[in-house]
This record gives C-alpha cells, sequence and structure tokens, in this order.
C-alpha cells in the first residue's frame, strides 16, 4: 500500500516481514550490532511498562514512513549520508570515547544534543555546515549503529523529539531566514551558467532535518509516550502560529517559492521546499480526515443535520469500471482485429506473443485498444491510494459502518440551494490555523498561486525544455556530468522521479488549502480558486493530461535499492544497465496516480457551479482528453473524470451524447445525482451564450468587499463595513449626544421641526 508520501506500494506479493525488496533482501548489513532498543527509551534499559506494540514497532519497519524519507532524497544525494555520519563521529568521539550513541541514556542523550545546537551558533559557515551535518545524521536514525531499517525508524523517531524537545527547530528556522536572506550567495548563483548540487548544500541539510521532524512528528505512533502527544500539540500549535517572523511556517516556505521564480534565487532546492511545505499544512491544519471530522463538528455547532454519508468510505466501496470506447476507437479495434485473425491464421505460435505486447507504448493514447466493450463490465482489482491525503488506510469495518445506499446509486442525492451573502451586525473571526494561514498569505496570494503553477508547468511530463522555463533541476544535478552509459541512465530515472514528486507536491498543497479555506469561510476558497484560474491552471491541467496518460501511472521512475533508509543498511547489489531499465516490480506508480487525482479534483472544485469555467473546459476542447484518462482502471480517478464529463455534457450537443452512451451511462452510475441539475440535456437555462469576463468580474467584487470588509479595517471604506440592519437592536443603542447640541436643543426643534410644513401628499407619493 501507498504510504503517506505516495511512492507507492512495494510489491504485488508485498510481505511486510520480507521487506521490500523480495525474498532477496536479507543482504549482508552494513551497519554495527543492533542496539537493543527502540521506539522512545536509551538502549541501556528496556523498562517494564513498554508495551508489545513498542516491541512490534521495533520488529517492523513501517513502510508508509519509508515511502516518505525516499522521496526527500535525490539519487545523487547518496553519498551525503556516510559524509553526515562522519561529521557526527568526528565530533561525538571528542566528548565521548568508549560508547556509542545507542548506548548512552537519556541525559547524555540530551547534554550532547544541546552542545550540537550550541554548535550551530558559530560564525564561521564551514563549522556550522558540519554541526548541522551531525544534526541531520541524528535525525535520520543515527543509522550506522543499526542494522536494519525497523531500528533506523525507532532511533529515529526517538531522536527526533528529543531534537525538538532542546530547541532544534526554532534554531533552524533562524539559519533557514539567514540563508534565504544570503544575498552573496543569491547573486553568485545568478551569475553561474549552470547551478549544481553543490549551490544549495547549506539549505538542503536544513531543509532535510526540518522535513525530518515535521514529518515525523506530525504522525501519532502506537505508544507514543505522553511527553510526546503533549509536544506534538504544542508543535503543531507553535507550527501554525504567526511566530516566525509575525507570519506562519508555510507563509515563509511560500516567500522561498516565489523568490525562486522570480529568478533571484535560481539555487533554492525546490523539490525539497514543496515537501516541506505540503507537511506543515498537513500537520497545522490537517489531513482529510481532520477534515470530516471538522466538518461535521461545524454542522452541529450550525444546527445542521449530519452528513449522509462519508465520501471516502463511499469511493472506497466503489469498483472501476471498463473504459468506454470512442467511435474512431472501435472502428480501429475491428481493423486490428482483422489484422490480428489474419496473423493467427498465419501462424499459430504468434499468439501468446501477441497478447502479452506492452498495450502503452504508442505515443498516442488514442491509439489504445479496447478489450472489452460490455456496457456492465466491471474491473475487479481495486487499487487503494494515500492513507492521510486521498484515503484513510483500508481498515477492516463492521458492518455498521458501511453506507447502505440503493443497488447501483453510492450516493444519497441532494438539492442545491443558493448562499447567502449578506452579513449581519460584527462578525467574530475564530483565529484557527486556516484563518490565520490565510491572514499570512491575503497580501502575496496571486504571486504564490503563479509560482506554483510555473513550476508545475516546468515539471509536466508534457512541457517541452524552453530557454526562459524554470530551472527546477538545481537540486539533482551532480557538480560532474555523468561519463558513462550507466550514470546517464540513473541520472535520468533521478530527474523524471525529481519532476513526479514536485508535481506530487503541488497538487497536494494546492488541493488541501482549496478545501482547508472552504471549510473555514467560502470567499477564502473563492478567492485562491479564482486567482488559479486567472493564473491559467484550467489548460495547465488539461494540458497535463494530454498524454499518454496510461504510461504516466505505470512509469517506472525509482531505484528501490537506493532509497532510504533501505539503502543505509544493506549492502547495495550492483547496478546494471538492464536492472535500471527493468525498474522495479509495481504494476503501478502509486506517486503518479496520487498526482493524477490531486489534480483531478482541483480542476473539479475550481469549474463547479461556475458557468464560465465550465464553459472553459468545452472551449479547450477537454472531453476527449478527459475521456482517455478513464482507461486508468482506477475507482477514484474514474470519479474525478467522470464528475467533469458530467458537468459539461449538456454542451457537447446530442450527438456527442449519443456517441458516448457508455460513459452517460457511468455517470449515472458512479456521480451523485443532483435532482434540480438537468445535466444529461441540453434544453437548461444554463445552456447559454457565456460572459466569462462578467461573471469573474461580479465574484471578484464580492470577494474584494468580504477581504476589505475582514482584513482591512483601518484603511476600509464605510460601505464595506458590516451594517446592523435588525431595527430592534438599531432603536436600542444607546447614543450619546454631544453637549452643545443639549443646550440649543430648543432652539434645533423649532427651526427643524415646528417651523418647517409638512406635505402630507408628497410625502404619501
Amino acid at each position: 500500500l501507498p504510504g503517506p508520501a505516495g511512492t507507492g506500494r512495494v510489491g504485488a506479493d508485498f510481505n511486510r516481514n520480507r521487506g521490500p525488496h523480495g525474498a532477496g533482501s536479507g543482504s549482508r548489513l552494513r551497519g554495527l550490532a543492533a542496539p537493543a532498543l527502540p521506539c522512545g527509551f536509551p538502549a541501556v534499559t528496556w523498562p517494564v511498562s513498554a508495551s508489545s506494540s513498542l516491541r512490534a514497532c521495533w520488529e517492523k519497519p513501517d513502510w508508509f514512513l519509508c515511502a516518505s524519507l525516499a522521496e526527500l532524497y535525490s539519487y545523487t544525494e547518496g553519498p551525503e549520508f556516510l559524509l553526515n555520519r562522519k561529521c557526527f563521529e568526528e565530533d561525538f568521539r571528542i566528548h565521548v570515547r568508549d560508547k556509542r550513541w545507542t548506548e548512552l541514556d537519556k541525559n547524555q542523550h540530551r547534554t550532547h544534543a544541546m552542545r550540537l545546537l550550541d554548535g550551530l551558533e558559530v560564525t564561521a559557515r564551514e563549522k556550522r555546515l558540519r554541526v548541522a551535518r551531525a544534526i541531520l545524521y541524528v535525525a535520520q536514525g543515527t543509522f550506522g549503529e543499526c542494522g536494519s531499517e525497523a531500528e533506523v525508524q525507532a532511533w529515529m523517531r526517538y531522536n527526533i523529539f528529543l531534537l525538538l524537545e532542546v530547541g532544534t527547530f526554532n534554531a533552524l528556522v533562524e539559519l533557514l531566514n539567514m540563508e534565504i536572506d544570503n544575498s552573496a550567495a543569491c547573486s553568485s548563483a545568478v551569475r553561474k551558467p549552470a547551478i549544481s548540487l553543490a549551490d544549495s548544500t547549506d539549505l538542503r541539510v536544513l531543509l532535510n532535518i526540518m522535513y525530518l521532524i515535521v514529518e515525523t512528528v506530525r504522525q501519532e505512533a502506537e505508544g507514543d509516550k505522553v511527553e510526546w502527544k503533549t509536544m506534538r500539540q504544542t508543535f503543531r500549535a507553535e507550527l501554525g502560529a504567526p511566530l516566525y517572523n509575525n507570519e506562519p511556517f508555510s507563509v515563509m516556505l511560500f516567500g522561498m517559492v516565489t523568490k525562486f521564480c522570480s529568478g533571484h534565487a535560481p539555487h533554492f532546492p525546490m523539490k525539497k521546499v514543496l515537501l516541506l511545505l505540503w507537511k506543515t499544512v498537513l500537520c497545522t491544519l490537517g489531513g482529510f480526515e481532520e477534515l470530516q471530522s471538522m466538518k461535521a463538528e461545524k454542522r452541529e455547532i450550525l444546527g445542521l443535520p449530519p452528513l449522509p454519508e462519508d465520501s471516502i468510505k463511499v469511493i472506497r466501496n466503489m469498483r472501476a469500471a471498463s473504459p468506454p470506447a470512442s467511435a474512431s476507437d472501435l472502428i480501429e479495434q475491428q481493423q486490428k482485429r482483422g489484422r490480428r485473425e489474419h496473423k493467427a491464421l498465419i501462424k499459430q505460435d504468434n499468439l501468446d506473443a501477441f497478447n502479452e505486447r506492452d498495450p502503452y507504448k504508442a505515443d498516442d493514447s488514442r491509439e489504445e485498444e479496447e478489450e472489452n466493450d460490455d456496457d456492465n463490465s466491471l474491473e475487479g482489482e481495486t487499487f487503494p491510494l494515500e492513507r492521510d491525503e486521498v484515503m484513510p488506510p483500508p481498515t477492516q469495518h463492521p458492518p455498521s459502518d458501511r453506507i447502505a445506499c440503493p443497488k447501483g446509486l453510492p450516493w444519497a442525492p441532494k438539492v442545491r440551494l443558493s448562499h447567502l451573502s449578506w452579513h449581519q451586525g460584527e462578525e467574530e473571526v475564530e483565529q484557527v490555523p486556516a484563518e490565520i494561514l490565510y491572514q499570512g498569505l491575503l497580501p502575496s496570494l496571486p504571486q504564490y498561486m503563479i509560482a506554483l503553477l510555473k513550476i508545475l508547468l516546468a515539471a509536466a511530463p508534457t512541457s517541452k525544455a524552453k530557454t526562459d522555463s524554470i530551472n527546477i533541476l538545481a537540486d539533482v544535478l551532480p557538480e560532474e556530468m555523468p561519463t558513462t552509459v550507466l550514470q546517464s541512465m540513473k541520472l535520468g530515472v533521478d530527474v523524471n522521479r525529481h519532476k513526479e514528486i514536485i508535481v506530487k507536491a503541488i497538487s497536494a498543497v494546492l488541493l488541501l488549502l482549496l478545501k482547508h479555506f472552504k471549510l473555514n469561510h467560502i470567499y477564502q476558497f473563492e478567492y485562491m480558486a479564482q486567482h488559479l484560474v486567472f493564473a491559467n491552471c484550467i489548460p495547465l491541467i488539461l494540458k497535463f493530461f494530454n498524454q499518454n496518460i496510461m504510461s504516466y501511472i505505470t512509469a517506472k521512475n525509482s531505484i528501490s535499492v537506493l532509497d532510504y533508509p533501505y539503502c543505509v543498511v544493506h549492502e547495495l547489489p550492483e547496478l546494471t544497465a538492464e536492472s535500471l531499465e527493468a525498474g522495479d516490480n509495481n504494476q503501478f506508480c502509486w506517486r503518479n496516480l496520487f498526482s493524477c487525482i490531486n489534480l483531478l479534483r482541483i480542476l473539479n472544485k475550481l469549474t463547479k457551479w461556475k458557468h464560465s469555467r465550465t464553459m472553459m473546459l468545452v472551449v479547450f476542447k477537454s472531453a476527449p482528453i478527459l475521456k482517455r484518462a478513464l482507461k486508468v482502471k482506477q475507482a477514484m480517478m474514474q470519479l474525478y473524470v467522470l464528475k467533469l464529463l458530467k458537468v459539461q455534457t449538456k454542451y457537447l450537443g446530442r450527438q456527442w451524447r449519443k456517441s458516448n452512451m457508455k460513459t452517460m451511462s457511468a455517470i449515472y452510475q458512479k456521480v451523485r445525482h443532483r435532482l434540480n441539475d438537468d445535466w444529461a440535456y441540453g434544453n437548461d437555462l444554463d445552456a447559454r451564450p457565456w460572459d466569462f469576463q462578467a461573471e469573474e468580474c461580479a465574484l471578484r467584487a464580492s470577494i474584494e468587499r468580504f477581504n476589505s470588509r475582514r482584513y482591512d479595517r483601518a484603511h476600509s471604506n464605510p460601505d464595506f463595513l458590516p451594517v446592523d440592519n435588525c431595527l430592534q437592536s438599531v432603536l436600542g443603542q444607546r447614543v450619546e449626544l454631544p453637549e452643545d447640541f443639549q443646550v440649543n436643543y430648543d432652539l434645533w426643534l423649532e427651526r427643524e421641526v415646528f417651523s418647517r410644513p409638512i406635505s402630507w401628499e408628497e410625502l404619501l407619493q
């Protein structure tokens, strides 16, 4: 199963006790003898209170965490693991001569951690870097003293909570701030004709430590100590609070993204920045499970009925349908079947080889053939996805937990009602993490959205290399370019993997922010969504899907034996060109499937109930692109493709609907019905000429009134201030009159009331 980072399942015949690399994974261990104890306790003692769950954590590695850790490092960073270990051990031996790290008690660990923290305050850059590498080695689990991946993870968790306890994260934030403002490094990178891994060394070390801290602390583990749970809550609160330059930590990372895209800091390691940004948003705001519980809580507070179903649970029970075939596909199939029968008559022995060919090697995915044209056929195999961000782990649920829906109609139908845009009285804005983050992003949110989409465009597989495009490979290219075929192939895999991880991180960040802002306040969501639309997000996502999507889903851009932490505790086998070309044994690349689903969900959120944006889907000819994406037999991905096809069906014409009845049937079976939405026919009032500018300008005016009223009170226009329109409240207010008015009250009555004739006829008119 894929982990939170989405690198994917580690083999169809996966056995946790054997490891992710098959039966041959028990190769000779590189490390020293195994320490005595994992997971929260020093190796000298095993407390009686240690639960069996701790021992289980020690005996078996968490492959979800392995997937998250592996994507942090490029394969070109491999030699730095031993360099980090060397920096730590040289310093450690000065203070502790006769013991290893895993043999010290907790007080000794804390003493040395504080000593390392003091070393970060030296002015010499080279010394500071060596100390930072030593801290990174501690955060990586002191793997040199471990004999398995499980031990590395256990000591990594213990060490990271130790580092957090002594205040390491705040010190790293100060150093990161200093590196961001390092004008000398920025100007040097701008002048260089080619930037490599060496230009981002200081930043990469800092970002690696911070990522390990955020990713480890945010995840609860069975058997965590009480003080660790308290530290987790405190860390989450501080990470989302405006404590770093009077803004949340996520805003600082967004600033790095915009500075990189502006060309002022081309040496920033953008993949690590985006991964850390994603995990920070997950840590501070919460994942989709937290969103679901927050939504239920808000509905209860507002007196609304509970949600009829949990979308994640409904989708989990869905099965993927066989993809539809277009008219041109059917004609091609008949021709190919005729050729196939002719070949079978010529030589029957070639039949097996013909059926075992790779159907995804064609550059044009429209040439892919359908093997099953039955409208009612279903694909039996289902593919579970991300644990935190797309769906919760596929656990066994009691029968009462399942959703009771009519057969073939998984969703309870709804009726859509319009949002009321008026407000009564002053608003009390609750300072929840999403609200604090929005306030921090608000001044530069358009620039942040443009920067993310620029990087997404540069990382898309359909993008061509241009001289004016952003260089996103600064933190993957080595100082010396490869000289052999094997090195070139390894670097090629690394570059493709690097781009996939960037796409994954950006898509996850955008989707999480859209969902959290929508739950917090609809206009926050609309503000972010509108700037994504203005930055051409809709055609960019369609461009992303206008490729051989099956080739992207089945890509094998990974070298499992080089993934961390496997590579630091096992003797690495000799890599060959054949093994690199073969790739891993995974049928699908879960990372890319995760990215595709995220992008489809973003596209749905941008276009839902927006007539002008729906017409953009029609104008950009998205229907054939989306229909080809249905070839991926995965229920969740098919659902969001069908949703996008549903909203534009009535605009595609009668002939399209007539020729795509299989798609129409799939929409009816899998997408929620709205009783007042005549989606299947073109006689709706919405099927009218569209004016993109007028609709977007009206929405933008409403958003600006909201932002000005709520966040610009010091210089606000009186027209945008909240108005108390309750008659009883207004008449009940006590108004203090000035003293001169009270003195001259009788004179005012005589002049303004008694002396003025009243024309009752005019008043009535």
